[in-house]
């Protein structure tokens, strides 16, 4: 039929609230007696907007009830979402179907290998090939979504601008140009199109079918607001139709004629054949998109009317003009110099802010839970921050209110993509013991029989406690011998024949192969549980999927790229829940929360980088040449994220909410936020904040009646019996200093667990074990080769731990530069007669009826008969003056041991007097690394002890510390000594962060 009636396009203000406000004009004007309304097809952009409407249409009918509308998905491409069967027939024999994006994306990874191997380039890993890919398949669909012919990348306007293009750039067009010319005849030999190109044949289709032959009975499209030129033209054929109708989101009426020509040419050229993009064009505006809908279309906005219904949950009038004025472009916006406050203001908008990312969390389930209390109002919040979504939802659980978010969340972040990713982690790192641990601890391994969990996990903890510390080589014999020390190894032989086939020592391996490995692991871990739920299914989905191309397409991966390949894989799924939650509580994503409609709506994480996200710039295609396409660029997603605050301020309630912080430090408000903020002004900003909620926050968990009386400082006084516990000659200064941290250590048997493999790089203590063994092991090998030298033999050692990259680079040269001076040092004292005995050897002797013990790392027989004591230090060593003061009384003890006890060698016991006390620092001294230090009042120092009293005083000490706590009933009270440098293991346990701001009064004097 001929185009000669005026269009029917519509739009619906924001205050109005979409869903409802289209019920309620579409139930009058398609009811009729008998099945009216049933012969009405709606076609709405995604499935969420087909369950929106029917809720809108249910809550419209009330106990009536009412046949609904056919509703056809046109299907939202983002939400990877399929064409309804009204466009897409079972019997569209004439459109040839489309390609697998598995095998597209596998099947452009292998072009890219061949293209760059014809080029003579190195073959990229698999890993990257794989997401290059990607890449190129989205920017394909991005071109033919906008109907960019595949001839037109080597158009003349295009080579035009070569020239002006970076090398960088200049080489990813070539790259795309030639993979697509490749694609393009591949799917000519399968005889299948690309997605995109189907989908803009199917919209033809249905076009031109519409266009010939006018439908019996109505068809409206509705919320659709998608700009491809194929669904544009589709909706102008709709609009054309006796009963057709085009009804619009927010598209902004009441902008004045400059503002609307101020937003650019959205699609249109100012010349024949000229960029239908300016550089100018204001991309990022919340009406744009709508603008380049109707140019696409050839509707003028003059011919758009207003909607004639609102919805129940209609906002007043004046919300839209208020958005309208916030989203003005840069010129227009001037008029808010001269505007009124009543039109400034935006009644029933709230602005809220918080101090962290998790308070704004919390903040915003109160105001869920609060809105609760009214009955049948409905609560939506709506983020694109899906961690604060997660967290919103947990902090709803203490109330028992279940919110699902509907975005869903990747894939890998499910219980079953963990576990799949835990595994392939293994096999790409191999047995790393963080990874090994998690896996074999995750709660679906085991789940099926609690009996054999509770066995397996007990089974865990005991390797893991021996696990903990430096990582061991990377093979399963340390393991084995670790599984041995926990007495575990029968259990550990069963987690070896699972983890086996996962450590591929092959260059390559088919990726198909890989998943088949990782599929038999994790259901000998876990059996069908990993299977059994939403994220179970998707996850099998995805693999059966991923396996069966790459086992046709004959895929293959290094094995260190197995766990990157299937993250990527895994986040391109998103697992959303199965509906069940609160029937009035949703949390949406800025897809999801399209034509959403609440009585409040809670818009979070309304920060630069999160609402909006930045935008993604196309990894291949210079901005230029997208302009020069036709292709609006990156910034047109913000645009969008614009357009759905606009249509979420529409609401009765609104909270725009933000943090100060996240977990990556201060945040930057939204631009969004920013203009709100702006239009508002200073003082009307103030009244609209949102201080209910922060004010209650602090009192959520308080009683706000009680008093909470302040902390003491600990001063344990166990029995008697619980006192007799032994002194080590590290632990009697700290006895003395803090004997809190005795106390915890020695009577409780508390003591700090290391990490999971441990980084020496990062922790002193670690890193003076490391020395302390590499100079150990030294010494004793020196017994059958004194000749062997000690830095190369450092280097192996270090080389054998398999020592961080950072510590081998920064740590490694200092290291070695002080071994040299010691091996320089410990050579010239041979030929004086001095003689290293004994190393990293036990000793210990009763005094008073306690039993000291130590473990020097070195004992020397001195030319004149007597025992030096020497002490290896990374860092720097105490001085005689701490040693004085008793904070260092590690050396004497040792010196004591050596006097009234013995040491145990492999040569019988070792006793005498000691004489030498030496701390040997790796730490720089004069320029050089490496220096000897004597802690007592010789040569030139002014302090410390003489060495006459070096032990009498150290006997003194331990006299001390033996008569008042262990003999004694003096309490163990927590940092005794302030003064005292000692270990902070203890003071969260002490909790001194309560108590020690007491200690000090207000003149400033210690009131302990």
């Amino acid at each position: 039929m001929g185009e000669t009636q005026a269009p029917e396009v519509y739009s619906i203000a924001a205050h109005r609230g979409f869903a409802d406000a289209l019920v309620a004009g579409l139930v009058p004007r398609y009811s009729e007696d008998g099945f009216g309304l049933a012969r009405l097809t709606l076609l709405v952009p995604s499935s969420r907007a087909a369950r929106t409407l029917s809720e809108a249409f249910i809550r419209h009918s009330g106990a009536a009830g009412l046949l609904m509308p056919r509703m056809v998905t046109v299907g939202d491409l983002d939400l990877d979402e399929a064409l309804g069967n009204l466009l897409d027939p079972l019997g569209a024999s004439d459109i040839p179907p489309a390609v697998e994006p598995t095998q597209r994306w596998l099947e452009l990874a292998n072009l890219i290998e061949e293209e760059n191997a014809a080029e003579g380039l190195v073959a990229l890993p698999g890993a990257a090939r794989l997401r290059l890919a990607r890449d190129i398949a989205q920017a394909m669909d991005r071109l033919l979504v906008e109907d960019v012919a595949p001839q037109e990348l080597l158009g003349e306007p295009v080579l035009q601008m070569l020239d002006n293009l970076s090398e960088h750039w200049r080489k990813s067009l070539r790259l795309f140009a030639r993979v697509e010319r490749r694609w393009r005849q591949r799917l000519e030999e399968l005889g299948r199109v690309d997605a995109a190109t189907r989908r803009n044949m199917l919209f033809e289709r249905a076009a031109k079918k519409w266009r010939d032959n006018s439908p019996a009975h109505p068809i409206v499209a509705a919320g659709v607001t998608s700009a491809s030129p194929a669904l544009a033209r589709m909706l102008r054929a709709i609009a054309n139709l006796p009963n057709g109708a085009v009804i619009l989101p927010d598209l902004d009426l009441s902008m004045s004629g400059e503002a609307w020509d101020e937003l650019g040419r959205a699609g249109a050229s100012s010349e024949p054949g000229g960029e239908v993009f300016g550089k100018k064009d204001a991309l990022t505006h919340p009406q744009y998109h709508l603008k380049l809908l109707l140019q696409r279309m050839g509707i003028n906005r003059a011919e758009v009317r207003q909607w004639h219904r609102k919805g129940d949950s209609a906002a007043p009038p004046a919300r839209s003009h208020a958005i309208s004025s916030l989203f003005l472009p840069p010129q227009a916006s001037q008029s808010w110099i001269s505007m009124e406050a009543d039109k400034r203001r935006l009644s029933g908008v709230r602005l809220m802010t918080t101090a962290t990312s998790e308070e704004e969390a919390q903040a915003i389930a109160m105001l869920v839970r609060q809105k609760l209390d009214e009955p049948e109002k409905r609560i939506a919040v709506v983020t694109a921050d899906r961690s604060l979504a997660r967290r919103v939802t947990q902090h709803l659980e203490r109330w028992n209110i279940i919110a699902d978010d509907t975005a869903g969340k990747p894939l890998s972040l499910t219980p079953a993509g963990r576990l799949f990713g835990l595994l392939a982690a293994l096999a790409s790192d191999g047995l790393e013991p963080a990874a090994l641990i998690a896996a074999l601890g995750h709660p679906l391994v085991q789940r099926e029989d609690e009996d054999a969990r509770r066995a397996w996990l007990n089974a865990l903890r005991k390797f893991e406690y021996k696990l903990r510390g430096p990582s061991p080589a990377p093979s399963f014999e340390p393991l084995r011998t670790i599984a041995d020390k926990a007495d575990v190894r029968e259990w550990w032989d069963g987690v070896e024949a699972i983890l086996t086939p996962l450590l591929v020592s092959a260059e390559e391996i088919g990726l198909a192969d890989a998943l088949d490995i990782l599929t038999t692991a994790a259901e000998a871990l876990a059996g069908e549980a990993v299977w059994a739920r939403e994220d179970g299914r998707a996850l099998s989905a995805m693999v059966e999927d991923v396996r069966l191309h790459a086992r046709v397409q004959g895929t293959a991966i290094a094995p260190a790229d197995i766990a990157g390949v299937l993250r990527d894989c895994m986040d391109a799924v998103s697992v959303r829940p199965p509906y069940g939650g609160h029937p009035r509580v949703n949390i949406y994503g800025l897809l999801e929360s399209r034509m959403a409609r609440a009585d409040l709506i809670i818009c979070g994480g309304l920060n630069e980088g999160s609402w909006p996200q930045p935008p993604g710039a196309d990894p291949l295609l210079a901005p230029g040449v997208l302009r020069t396409l036709g292709v609006p660029g990156a910034e047109f997603r913000i645009g969008l994220s614009a357009h759905d605050l606009a249509g979420a301020l529409g609401a009765p309630e609104v909270v725009l909410s933000r943090a100060q912080r996240d977990t990556d430090g201060p945040t930057l408000a939204s631009r969004f936020w920013l203009r709100a903020e702006a239009l508002l002004g200073e003082t009307l900003a103030e009244q609209h904040r949102e201080e209910t909620i922060p004010a209650l926050m602090p009192l959520l968990d308080r009683d706000p009646v009680m008093e909470v009386e302040s902390y003491p400082r600990p001063k344990p006084k166990p029995s008697e019996q619980q006192r007799q516990v032994k002194i080590s000659a590290t632990a009697l200064d700290r006895l003395l200093g803090d004997p809190y941290q005795f106390y915890a250590r020695e009577i409780l048997g508390l003591k700090s667990l290391d990490p999971l493999a441990a980084d020496p790089f990062g922790d002193p203590a670690l890193r003076g074990t490391l020395v302390h063994d590499i100079l150990e092991a030294w010494h004793k090998a020196r017994v059958t080769d004194p000749d062997l030298a000690l830095v190369p033999f450092a280097e192996q050692q270090l080389t054998e731990k398999q020592v961080h990259p950072l510590f081998w680079g920064l740590w490694r040269p200092r290291i070695c530069a002080a071994l040299e001076r010691f091996e320089e040092w410990v050579d010239e004292a041979a030929k004086e007669g001095r003689e290293i005995i004994a190393t990293e050897v036990w000793g210990e002797m009763m005094f008073e009826g306690v039993r000291v013990m130590g473990k020097p790392d070195r004992i020397d027989r001195l030319p004149d008969g007597t025992l030096a004591i020497v002490d290896y230090k990374t860092g720097s060593p105490p001085s005689a003056s701490q040693v004085e003061a008793g904070y260092a009384l590690q050396l004497g003890l040792l010196g004591m041991i050596a006097d009234h006890g013995a040491f145990k060698t492999n040569n019988g016991p070792l006793s005498g007097d000691a004489t030498g006390f030496e701390y040997w620092s790796l730490a720089k001294k004069a320029g050089e690394f490496g220096f000897v230090d004597v802690p007592m009042k010789v040569g030139r120092k002014r302090s410390g002890l003489l060495p006459e009293d070096f032990l009498h005083e150290h006997e003194r000490y331990l006299r001390e510390a033996i008569s008042k706590y262990i003999k004694g009933a003096a309490p163990f009270t927590a940092k005794e000594n302030p003064d005292y440098p000692g270990y902070t293991d203890y003071d969260q346990l002490m909790r001194l962060e309560e108590w020690q701001i007491g200690l000090v009064s207000d003149n400033g004097e210690d009131d302990a």
